[in-house]
């Protein structure tokens, strides 16, 4: 068994067993970042919102490339509330077309995951 699977679940069930999310979205300052991430963490949108200030992000947008500093959010939340938590960020978010990017988690510490759902309800 890989170390990072729940113990509790056999490998082949852990992914699909597991309802946790990760979401990334970027924002133009740290401020704003923070803002946002707490309203979603009050709202128990999410369980955690993780700030990392200064990441460099090179995008295309309205046909022209930019090279720009950003706030990036790592944001933790369950399938369950996945759909309210971006429809709120998308109305919260500065920009016109928000990062809103949801990833599966396929493995993690048993207790963390249910922390996350604990945190959610």
């Amino acid at each position: 068994m890989r170390p990072w699977y729940r113990p509790d679940v056999p490998n082949d069930e852990a992914a699909s067993s597991i309802t946790a999310r990760i979401v990334l979205s970027t924002f133009p300052t740290l401020d704003n970042a923070a803002e946002v991430g707490r309203v979603l963490v009050t709202e128990r949108l999410a369980a955690c919102v993780n700030l990392v200030p200064t990441v460099r992000s090179i995008y295309r947008w309205q046909d022209a490339v930019h090279d720009e500093t950003e706030t990036l959010a790592i944001i933790k939340t369950t399938v369950d509330r996945l759909a309210a938590l971006a429809a709120r960020l998308v109305e919260l978010h500065p920009y016109d077309v928000p990062e809103v990017v949801a990833l599966p988690v396929v493995g993690g510490h048993a207790p963390y995951l249910a922390w996350i759902t604990d945190s959610t309800k």
